[in-house]
């Protein structure tokens, strides 16, 4: 399973996230009878707009974290009849939902598999013919200032993601049966407040695996040094913006 999150934290954050998901949500057409898998869906932040837009319709929630999920279940308490809450992660197949999905929705999720080829799969397994992708995620050129200041402080480059490219995704989405296949990068930098705003983000959102491996009195000196390496408190964030159809 993914790695656990401080989801409170999270959701206290000031996060740009925000602007993904509601511009991601834009990008799909919806009746509002759908049924609707959001992968990857946090702490349920966009799936409130997302059962906004399905009046007559329903959510399946699905997230591998299991704080994630309960701060979802809280956010939505009082909605939950038409959200189906599933512990699940997009890499092992088969998705535990019963029956298909009219469409996918993900927000700042992708990047966190590590192979997309697989990932395009195991999502069109379960998706109606005819049934549309649209997701946002890191893409290529994501958080590199980021990621140069934590090979600095600690000599080795950070992994365990996939900032893929154009044409990349382009293949991998044909190849797993997707078309009217629509790709692209857009540059999206954050800016936060210099201290105690960029460090508890940094912590929460970007260096959270880098410090799951340290002794606790090690976090603080380490993302304080990350934050002082940056030229600007700017998070240098690249999105990579997907809309596809489900072949029939």
């Amino acid at each position: 399973m993914p790695r656990e999150w401080d989801a409170r934290t999270y959701d206290s954050l000031p996060l740009p996230h925000l602007g993904w998901g509601r511009r991601t949500l834009a990008r799909l057409p919806l009746r509002g009878d759908e049924r609707v898998l959001d992968a990857g869906c946090g702490t349920g932040r966009d799936t409130v707009g997302l059962l906004d837009r399905l009046p007559a319709g329903g959510v399946v929630a699905l997230d591998g974290s299991v704080r994630m999920l309960d701060q979802l279940r809280e956010r939505l308490a009082g909605r939950l009849d038409r959200v189906e809450v599933v512990l699940a992660d997009l890499t092992s197949p088969p998705l535990p939902f019963e029956g298909e999905v009219d469409a996918v929705f993900s927000v700042a999720a992708f990047h966190w598999v590590e192979d997309h080829a697989a990932l395009f799969r195991t999502l069109a397994a379960r998706m109606r013919p005819g049934a549309r992708l649209v997701s946002d995620c890191g893409g290529r050129g994501n958080i590199a200032a980021v990621n140069a200041a934590v090979a600095e402080v600690r000599g080795t480059t950070p992994g365990g993601w996939e900032f893929a490219g154009v044409e990349d995704t382009r293949q991998r989405l044909a190849d797993a049966g997707f078309t009217d296949v629509e790709v692209s990068l857009r540059p999206d930098p954050a800016r936060f407040e210099p201290g105690e705003q960029l460090e508890s983000f940094l912590a929460t959102v970007i260096l959270g695996a880098e410090l799951d491996g340290m002794p606790d009195d090690e976090h603080e000196p380490f993302v304080k040094a990350v934050a002082g390496r940056l030229a600007e408190p700017v998070v240098d964030y690249v999105r990579l913006e997907i809309s596809a159809t489900r072949a029939g």
